[in-house]
């Protein structure tokens, strides 16, 4: 039996469905039923790992976050958090003004400690990463010359090319459009013990 283990880059997915109109209303996601496309009857899913962080400054983003994360964990996807920090930036336009943002860290970092960690503790023998992160790409190497009879696979966000990480990956795979209208979670979902959440109405 192939274990397989899903190491899921959620801004990078999150990005990428919000950038195409066409995969904005497709957030409301069941991870679980989508890294199910890209298995065969021979593999066993040992673990999908969310990767992620709250945007703390954004009440109403961290409210939905938060929603979506409890629906993730009831289908058994383990949530693994980052954080946000704040960085200058100059205005690309003609102003050039200095202004402040937030830039999202440690979920490459987090992604390639769980890529080796997991290696290590012989948890997997697949990994299927979904991401189109470049900076996977020295983790992804790490992990297939310590241990070359495990293999690791990019599956990339629509929109995504991600040339270079598929360069290295053993296997390469996309999310198409079918992959998530097969996927997403039912608008209320039932928690049991008489709890249920629904899909935040921004999300619709």
């Amino acid at each position: 039996m192939n274990r397989v283990i899903f190491f899921v880059d959620g801004f990078n997915l999150y990005h990428a469905l919000r950038a195409d109109p066409r995969y904005s209303r497709y957030k409301w996601l069941d991870l679980d039923k989508l890294c199910r496309c890209f298995v065969t009857r021979k593999a066993q899913i040992e673990q999908i790992y969310y990767f992620t962080a709250l945007a703390q400054w954004n009440p109403d983003k961290v409210r939905r976050h938060q929603i979506f994360i409890r629906a993730l964990l009831a289908r058994g996807v383990q949530p693994v958090y980052g954080a946000f920090r704040v960085v200058d930036r100059q205005c690309r336009a003609t102003c050039g003004q200095w202004y402040k943002t937030h830039e999202e860290k440690r979920t490459d970092v987090n992604i390639a400690i769980h890529l080796f960690r997991l290696a290590v503790q012989d948890r997997y023998d697949t990994a299927a990463v979904i991401s189109g992160d470049s900076d996977l790409i020295p983790a992804v190497e790490a992990v297939k010359a310590t241990f070359p009879t495990k293999r690791v696979g990019i599956i990339t966000p629509p929109g995504r090319r991600a040339e270079e990480l598929r360069q290295v990956a053993d296997f390469h795979m996309k999310i198409k459009e079918h992959h998530l209208q097969s996927s997403l979670f039912p608008v209320e979902l039932d928690l049991g013990n008489g709890q249920k959440i629904e899909c935040p109405q921004a999300w619709r």
